[in-house]
């Protein structure tokens, strides 16, 4: 469903792609990932969205998104707001669709195709709303994990449904145990 002079976008909900593949058992290669869609069109555009934790000494999502950041993604992240719910637990919340919403309006006046990598139902009158500017819309998640991860009606209002485990031998990385077998130690590998 991709056509090689057709201008395209892609829109990464990180949090909600990441909990797809988690429940999918992978890690996502990125790079693997953009070279993918490069290689489907004319890729214009590749946007990450995530919340960040500014007052932790070290956030485990840091390397990812300065990663990200120098190898072709167009990063967007705000500071997540911690709070304290009604049981006392200590809560995380950051959410990004508005911000990915407004720059995908922005950006469909100037693509064919946008690719949505995120499941969330929330994004369903986003998807339509680009539909109606002539723009085709594919999303990934998977129906795959138990329970599904993809919101049924943002499944149906899409174009194109394109299934995350399918996508796995294409921009899954390696198990870890399978990465140190083929990439021996260099201590190791100098003996």
């Amino acid at each position: 469903m991709f056509y090689k002079d057709e201008r395209l976008a892609l829109f990464i909900d990180g949090s909600n792609l990441y909990a797809a593949a988690k429940a999918l058992s992978f890690d996502i290669d990125y790079k693997l990932l953009r070279g993918e869609f490069v290689r489907r069109g004319k890729m214009l555009r590749a946007f990450y969205y995530t919340a960040l934790l500014e007052n932790e000494e070290y956030s485990p999502i840091r390397p990812l998104v300065d990663w990200l950041q120098y190898n072709g993604f167009t990063m967007v992240t705000k500071p997540a707001k911690e709070f304290t719910d009604s049981q006392g637990r200590r809560k995380v919340k950051g959410n990004m669709d508005i911000e990915l919403t407004v720059d995908a309006l922005e950006t469909a006046e100037h693509v064919d195709h946008i690719v949505l990598f995120s499941g969330d139902g929330d994004f369903r009158p986003l998807v339509a709303a680009l539909q109606r500017k002539g723009v085709r819309v594919s999303v990934c998640s998977t129906i795959r994990s138990q329970p599904p991860m993809i919101a049924d009606d943002l499944r149906r209002q899409a174009d194109n449904f394109i299934e995350l485990d399918e996508l796995r031998d294409v921009i899954g990385r390696p198990p870890r145990e399978a990465r140190e077998t083929t990439n021996p130690p260099v201590a190791a590998a100098a003996e």
